[in-house]
């Protein structure tokens, strides 16, 4: 079997459902499961593959029969939810790092630095790919893991609590499969024919080892089937300066990964990256200054405008803006978990912070439009800028009207720009449904250069 097929694992409920394996050429294969039972020839490399129809949700541990010329049996299998979580090292982030951290400045967020000793729910499911090993022959079958003890210990942290939130409200089983590389950039996730399919990369030669750990790590996994993905990546592009290039890198991840699971709508759920002093940063490639981090943002905010798609703000995640890697993943977890609770699974709650929709300018006031905006504040909001003509942009005061932002400095007779939180030190205090509002400027130049199709 391969190495995704495992006792302990997650099934994906409500979606036919892919077994397949290795046995000689030629040979009779059967697979036994809740009461269906499917058989297969192998091809001449001796490849098989079944479909099961597909399955209800099951909380009971449940066996699978694999019969050929030998016998295999797949014990403790659930029926749930199974999602996918990638990216780099704040997405590889180890739960067992949660112990040795120092407390936490914000404390309404909690800190669950036990949580691995707490963890005695077997409903959730965890698989650490293994580079090296995913795409070879498994004869163990114990690739799957109950989330706890060393296991846990070893998993992604913010996999872990999203896992947790979303068993938690829907009580079902969840799986969750983590692959990601420390420091990894977004191209060695992207296959290299997927990149010159782009038309933003026509007769350009992109670097970063295109298909690097897609090949091994992502592609090998795109049989089982899943409810969809999280993505937590950037920091290394960031440092490169990108802009919109990075936004056509992820536009093009999510077509791959989308079009490798056969499912062009799949749900990809996706991290700002932390707030960092990259000004401070010496880089021999680049010029680092204060608006990197925020035109960063803004070119991960691009890949919005895609279907089926949700991006969480971190801007109020990080007590140290020299820490690379912020301790907050409870929460990060926490708020993709919230996207998905409001967005694929549809629950009536608030899953969003403000979102700026549109602008008008009205003599000396800016009144600005968001989505999910629910709160009915009207103490003064921190964190605006406002500039006229000379591009100038000063401290701003922000209320809530009527459902409006209205934007104002006495310094700025005729406003022409608003920005908020434009800095890679944000402060401001824009939230609503308890999530900050994503950083933004209405001035964004990339609105007219980034394009979904």
């Amino acid at each position: 079997m391969p190495q995704i097929l495992s006792s302990n694992m997650v099934l994906q409920r409500d979606k036919p459902i892919n077994i397949w394996g290795f046995a000689s050429p030629g040979e009779k294969v059967a697979v036994t499961f809740a009461g269906q039972r499917k058989e297969s020839v192998t091809d001449k490399e001796g490849k098989w593959l079944v479909v099961l129809a597909p399955l209800k949700t099951s909380s009971k541990s449940q066996t699978m029969t694999i019969s050929g010329s030998n016998k295999i049996e797949l014990t403790n299998i659930l029926v749930g939810e199974v999602w996918v979580c990638s990216g780099q090292s704040n997405m590889e982030y180890q739960m067992r790092k949660l112990a040795k951290i120092p407390k936490p400045k914000n404390e309404k967020l909690g800190f669950p630095a036990d949580e691995v000793a707490k963890a005695k729910n077997d409903q959730i499911r965890i698989f650490l790919v293994n580079r090296k090993q995913l795409s070879k022959p498994d004869s163990i079958h114990k690739s799957w893991a109950v989330a706890q003890d060393s296991a846990l210990k070893a998993f992604s942290a913010v996999g872990y609590f999203f896992a947790k939130e979303i068993q938690e409200k829907l009580g079902i089983p969840v799986g969750m499969i983590s692959s990601s590389v420390s420091g990894s950039a977004i191209e060695p996730w992207v296959a290299p024919e997927a990149l010159v399919q782009e038309e933003y990369f026509k007769n350009q030669k992109v670097g970063n080892d295109p298909g690097k750990f897609y090949t091994p790590m992502i592609e090998p996994l795109s049989k089982f089937k899943i409810r969809g993905f999280l993505w937590y990546q950037g920091e290394t592009n960031c440092f490169l300066n990108e802009t919109i290039s990075y936004s056509y890198k992820l536009k093009s991840l999510i077509n791959l990964w989308r079009k490798a699971w056969g499912e062009q709508d799949l749900p990809f759920y996706y991290v700002q990256i932390a707030p960092f002093d990259y000004s401070k940063q010496k880089s021999d490639k680049v010029v680092l200054t204060a608006d990197t981090e925020p035109n960063f943002w803004e070119a991960q905010e691009q890949v919005l405008r895609m279907s089926n798609t949700g991006m969480i703000s971190t801007s109020d995640l990080n007590d140290n803006g020299g820490d690379l890697h912020p301790t907050y993943k409870w929460e990060v977890g926490r708020r993709l978990a919230l996207l998905a609770l409001g967005k694929t699974y549809e629950q009536k709650i608030g899953f969003s912070g403000p979102f700026y929709k549109s602008v008008s300018f009205k003599k000396n006031e800016a009144l600005l439009d968001f989505d999910y905006l629910k709160s009915a504040n009207s103490s003064s909001i921190t964190g605006f800028t406002i500039a006229g003509n000379d591009g100038k942009f000063v401290n701003a005061d922000a209320t809530i009207k009527d459902g409006m932002v209205i934007v104002s400095s006495s310094e700025i007779a005729a406003p022409i720009a608003v920005r908020y939180n434009w800095s890679e030190n944000p402060s401001g205090n824009f939230y609503s449904n308890g999530l900050p509002a994503l950083p933004f400027r209405t001035d964004n130049p990339l609105n007219k250069i980034f394009k979904t199709n």
